[in-house]
């Protein structure tokens, strides 16, 4: 299995080959389980139906649901974009931006396994949105 360093050694000309697809298939199931795992940890707090009478409990309790609810909406948001960079693998379109077509490059998906555009579409797609939200207002 290759790890971080070996990959981001590896020469451009092997770019997205069998082996990094694999080591980034196993990332992302990793990812996967644990986000899985951490998802179900936040149902079962939200679940608890521990009954006080103590108002201030009351109200932390409240509180602390409101943090795991907002919790496992965003890693189910990551769980999706975890499956779907997954999907890109076997589909073979993973590591290549979805707007240029080019290779996002290694050190991006290390950093972001489930990226989907390179760093240069990324930042234009953020300044545009940036400049059309500052003409609407």
């Amino acid at each position: 299995m290759l790890t971080e360093a070996k990959i981001l050694k590896m020469s451009n000309d092997d770019y997205m080959n069998a082996k990094q697809l694999a080591f980034f298939e196993e990332v992302l199931k990793e990812q996967r389980a644990e986000l899985t795992a951490s998802i179900e940890e936040a149902r079962a707090s939200l679940a608890d139906n521990e009954n006080n009478a103590d108002p201030s409990d009351i109200a932390t309790k409240q509180e602390m649901q409101q943090v795991h609810l907002r919790t496992a909406e965003r890693q189910a948001k990551l769980l999706s974009k975890v499956n779907q960079a997954i999907e890109r693998i076997h589909n073979d379109d993973y590591g290549y931006c979805e707007e240029t077509g080019e290779p996002i490059g290694i050190p991006r998906l290390v950093a972001r396994p489930t990226a989907t555009m390179s760093i240069q579409a990324k930042e234009a797609q953020e300044h545009h949105e940036k400049t059309e939200g500052s003409e609407k207002n």
